[in-house]
């Protein structure tokens, strides 16, 4: 076995570790949904229905999902239960297909002009700041470097947190400390990286949800400045949410979307909760791709997102 096998395999097991909870929420149901059926059923599937919303998975999504299950037992009247578990897999799979990866990269890429721009929205206490922070560290891994900018300056200890991170991970972080402007801090470290030859910048930003209107405003203003320095930044609006709240996150997931053109999404805390279908709704509903999922508290459980393994991890 190969050594990139190695790790590919390590990354699955920590994969399945940290999708264990959903993994034992769902799979238990549908065992017992199909217990003593021999065919998929009108009771199946509505069982099959409670299961996906009571997941998380959301309303809209699952009738997807049990729409098109149904058109599939039509076309063949013997569909076995044995045969439910693989189809639902194809089923989510092909729902996180039409929105994976837009364009979007991993922490390989080959060097451009000018840095490559994440700008990272999300409410406090979603884990946005140590995302950034594992961020960070894998790009690096990856030969990157990387620049901060502190830029949720409404919080000190926003600025305080990053700039740990900054130091345990060994790369530069702009912050002009607490209450200074936003917009004044991105611009700073969009022209420091520039100057640094950098490969990626990574800017925090306040989520305050209590003014969608000044919430907008704030991002608007941010990214506006962000283009003097760099035209097209910024590449990539990373909303980062937390899975084990799984409605509530649907919810962060409207406003944001609502305020900024959000292209990629992180869902954190995958390991502490039964609610890893949510991963699937916020995809499905917002349309857009989910790029990384924390799946524990160690510097290197922040994956890039592929959403054949997370299905099968689930639904195996």
């Amino acid at each position: 076995m190969g050594i990139f096998n190695i790790f590919s395999k390590d990354k699955k097991q920590k994969l399945d570790k940290g999708l264990e909870k959903t993994k034992t929420g769902i799979f238990s149901k549908i065992t017992k949904a199909v217990a003593g059926k021999t065919t998929v059923d009108d009771e199946v599937l509505d069982n099959l229905e409670e299961i996906l919303v009571t997941s998380d998975v959301g309303v809209k999504t699952t009738l997807q999902i049990i729409e098109n299950i149904e058109k599939r037992v039509a076309q063949d009247k013997y569909l076995g239960t044995s045969e439910l578990n693989r189809i639902l897999k194809e089923e989510v799979v092909a729902l996180l297909d039409k929105h994976h990866n837009k364009g979007l990269e991993g922490f390989n890429f080959e060097k451009r002009d000018t840095p490559h721009v994440i700008m990272v929205v999300g409410v406090n206490g979603v884990g946005k700041t140590t995302t950034i922070g594992k961020l960070a560290y894998q790009y690096k891994k990856a030969g990157k470097k990387v620049v901060l900018g502190a830029a949720d300056t409404f919080r000190a200890a926003a600025v305080d947190q990053l700039i740990i991170w900054s130091e345990r991970v060994g790369v530069s972080c702009i912050n002009q400390g607490m209450d200074a402007d936003p917009a004044s801090v991105a611009f700073d470290t969009l022209k420091s990286a520039v100057s640094q030859n950098a490969d990626v910048v990574i800017i925090d930003t306040a989520g305050r949800l209590h003014n969608k209107i000044n919430l907008m405003n704030e991002l608007s203003k941010i990214k506006r400045v962000m283009q003097k320095i760099i035209p097209d930044a910024p590449h990539e609006i990373l909303l980062v949410l937390d899975a084990s709240t799984g409605q509530n996150a649907i919810e962060q997931a409207r406003q944001f979307t609502a305020a900024t053109e959000v292209n990629a999404l992180a869902l954190t805390k995958l390991d502490g909760t039964a609610k890893g279908g949510v991963v699937i709704g916020i995809s499905n509903e917002f349309e857009i791709p989910v790029k990384y999922i924390g799946i524990g508290e160690g510097i290197e459980d922040l994956q890039l997102f592929n959403k054949d393994e997370f299905v099968d991890s689930i639904f195996s």
